[in-house]
């Protein structure tokens, strides 16, 4: 397979399988999408992100080497919402390394704040800041703030997502309190 080219050839579920499957748990072939993923026009990093994501949750020791080129990309201007939305939903699949937790924290919270934000991004965002919270409980309020502030002008999916942090959250604050 010519992995470019497949990946330009249609923007498919059928599409994106197929290149997973083909990327299967051989982490060279990996390595070549994620190289695409970070470092080619705009059109072939924005539907390498989709089968990159799966091929990463599914092995999440590819990402091992590959992390920190994760986050940077993330952290550039202009990255493309699909870019965006597939790193994110990753982020929220595998373990981040502790040293990276920071970095990942600054990026959701500035993407839940946006104005700007696509809502499922946004949404990602949220469910990524919810998995922190769990390991540093003192983030939570400022999460609830975010979500007090943004929800009234949300989609019903980031509202959902918002309700169902904020019950764990308070499980959190029970199980902190006994």
């Amino acid at each position: 397979m010519h992995l470019r080219n497949q990946i330009l050839k249609e923007h498919t579920k059928q599409n994106c399988n197929k290149i997973v499957e083909w990327v299967g748990n051989d982490v060279s072939k990996f390595n070549l999408l994620f190289d695409l993923f970070l470092n080619d026009e705009y059109r072939v990093t924005q539907r390498a992100a989709w089968p990159m994501s799966y091929c990463a949750v599914a092995h999440p020791e590819f990402m091992q080497n590959n992390f920190d080129q994760l986050i940077k990309n993330l952290q550039k201007q202009n990255v493309h919402d699909s870019i965006k939305r597939n790193t994110v939903r990753l982020l929220h699949s595998i373990e981040i390394p502790e040293e990276k937790e920071g970095a990942v924290m600054e990026i959701c919270f500035n993407y839940v704040e946006s104005a700007t934000e696509a809502v499922a991004i946004k949404a990602f965002a949220l469910t990524v800041l919810g998995k922190l919270a769990k390991k540093y409980p003192e983030i939570i309020p400022e999460i609830k703030l975010l979500i007090a502030e943004q929800s009234p002008h949300q989609t019903a999916a980031f509202k959902g997502r918002a309700k169902k942090l904020s019950k764990e959250f308070d499980k959190i604050y029970l199980a902190k309190r006994t």
